[in-house]
């Protein structure tokens, strides 16, 4: 597939219902990887689905929750993907191996999970009546953000596009700009509205490429922001200006959930009231389109495709995809086509078809050169549509392998194949700690027992998070100042 030709001459924007994919349960949430060849859906039994978005298929199924999903992240590369659940976790899992990486319990339901955009090990929580926690896998640390007085009910973060800052949001119209690396606050403003009454941020969004980002907001309004503009803002002591506001003038719909295109040309919010999407031109704030789903249905989710113009909604328990039209016309590739109304007889010229030519007078060498020409089907260039300026050219995982079903492999002289030594999963490949084999399980077996840490954050009572779950044997339990630290190991 040639992505650089790939739907160049079309809309950039999904006009039409393009299908609906059904995983069996009632979908909540779903996330695109990187690439967008793979969509992670979460369901309300805890279960989450891997799609393969090019196959429509469901690639691999983790049943690692038991309550419904609430929220789904890919890291960089591919190999792990986290979810949190009202059941109060949030697991890593290694999506290729299909094991539990690690596992942490949160004193409260974590709305909202993103890894860091530019590191496999470390990822920011929103869990609710506290403030973001940045958990890092490797260092088993946390640190919780910092807010001004009391944590609010429901204080939403999210990292920028490079993953060097955090922006923080909370019911009272103040957005925060910390340092993700020390969580020192830069800068911080408030979104008012016209009488300059503070109102509720619901969300951040960041667009893949660029610097602007989105604020939704309680009162109806999309705001988008340049970041750079955000930062000079503090230096020359004035308050930011939006640089668009979008909202539905006639029905003053609230929205449920908004998001940039992949190339941050264009914003789509879906109204929390019934399934439809209103997409705009961030450029021009122009309405381009509205796609209207089945009357009676309930928006949950909406995610853009990180490279086509394709958009996956969920709503009554399925993932609807939009895209548009797909015309063929060849005539744009070659200007020599023609394209025939009917069928056309033919008239062969003489020796059109025969091996050798015998009226050729003279040998073209530079064809025949051209066939002598070794082609390599083997190198897999990197698509520079993919990359960015830190990539280093590896792409990550793709696509996930589906290995055959086989009976009977003893019969088979299979039963004896030993597992594979390097299915370590994504915990090796990006410098995790893997979680120690029990004492009990064999050998070879290559499922382990994964960890499970428990992060108290500020204004919890410790005695609340030992009563929900009770540590085992080998569980890393941590809790910040002044508090002690609880653990439990043999020797």
């Amino acid at each position: 597939m040639n992505l650089e030709l790939l739907e160049s001459f079309g809309q950039s924007y999904p006009e039409e219902n393009d299908g609906t994919l059904d995983s069996g349960s009632v979908a909540l949430t779903c996330a695109f990887n990187r690439h967008g060849t793979l969509l992670a859906v979460g369901c309300n039994d805890g279960r989450v689905a891997i799609w393969d978005f090019l196959t429509r298929g469901v690639a691999r199924t983790y049943t690692n929750h038991v309550h419904p999903i609430c929220s789904l992240s890919w890291s960089r590369n591919g190999r792990l993907l986290l979810s949190s659940a009202t059941d109060f976790t949030v697991c890593v899992t290694d999506v290729l191996i299909g094991d539990l990486v690690v596992r942490y319990r949160f004193p409260s339901v974590v709305s909202k999970v993103q890894f860091h955009p530019r590191s496999n090990c470390v990822f920011l929580s929103c869990p609710m009546k506290h403030s973001p926690v940045v958990v890092d896998i490797v260092k088993d640390d946390h640190r919780a953000a910092p807010t001004n007085g009391e944590p609010e009910l429901n204080m939403t973060a999210s990292y920028d596009r490079r993953g060097g800052r955090v922006y923080v949001g909370n019911s009272k119209g103040m957005i925060g700009v910390l340092n993700s690396e020390t969580l020192e606050a830069l800068t911080s403003f408030r979104i008012t509205t016209g009488a300059n009454t503070p109102t509720a941020v619901r969300s951040i969004e960041f667009a893949r490429r660029g610097d602007h980002f989105l604020v939704n907001s309680s009162d109806r309004i999309i705001r988008v922001f340049d970041s750079d503009d955000v930062l000079r803002s503090r230096q020359e002591n004035r308050e930011p200006e939006c640089i668009q506001r979008l909202q539905d003038l006639v029905n003053r719909t609230q929205w449920k959930k908004c998001c940039f295109s992949g190339d941050g040309e264009y914003i789509v919010a879906g109204s929390s009231r019934q399934h439809a999407l209103n997409i705009w031109d961030k450029a021009s704030g122009s309405l381009v389109k509205i796609l209207q789903g089945m009357k009676g249905e309930m928006l949950l989710d909406v995610v853009w495709h990180p490279i086509r113009p394709i958009v996956a909604s969920v709503s009554s328990g399925v993932v609807s995809i939009w895209s548009h039209n797909q015309v063929e016309n060849w005539s744009a590739f070659a200007p020599d086509f023609t394209e025939l109304e009917e069928n056309k007889e033919y008239d062969e010229h003489e020796s059109e078809f025969d091996i050798g030519d015998e009226d050729k007078s003279v040998e073209n060498t530079s064809d025949q050169e051209a066939e002598d020409e070794e082609i390599d089907v083997v190198t897999v260039e990197a698509v520079p549509a993919l990359l960015s300026s830190e990539d280093d050219g590896d792409e990550g995982l793709s696509y996930l392998p589906i290995a055959p079903e086989i009976d009977e492999p003893e019969e088979m002289g299979l039963g004896q194949l030993e597992p594979d030594t390097d299915s370590k999963g994504a915990a090796s490949s990006a410098g995790l700690p893997l979680a120690p084999a029990d004492g009990s399980e064999s050998a070879g077996s290559s499922k382990k027992k994964a960890r499970t840490v428990l992060v108290p954050v500020d204004g919890c009572d410790p005695t609340e998070i030992e009563a929900t779950f009770t540590p085992n044997k080998g569980t890393i339990v941590m809790f910040t100042e002044p508090w002690a630290f609880v653990g439990n190991w043999d020797g």
